[in-house]
């Protein structure tokens, strides 16, 4: 975001009641921290990609095999 496009945000912003202005920056705290959370889960996953692909060919194979049994949710 250029500095002219956070100039024309304050200023937008500045313009409303102060009530509004802290809605405004609450909202925005807000979905900054969901993006970074998605930054993350996204880093997270690229790392891990290989590793749950592997062991989706594993259970698909296990499957395949007859070796794999039905998951028992109440021993989670």
């Amino acid at each position: 975001m250029s500095s002219a496009t956070v100039t024309t945000l304050i200023k937008m912003v500045e313009s409303l009641p102060e009530e509004l202005q802290e809605k405004i920056v609450e909202q925005v705290r807000n979905y900054i921290a969901e993006l970074e959370d998605e930054v993350r889960w996204s880093a997270s996953f690229t790392q891990t990609k290989d590793n749950l692909i592997a062991a989706a060919r594993k259970a698909k194979q296990e499957i395949a095999a007859g070796q794999a049994m039905p998951m028992d949710y109440d021993q989670l």
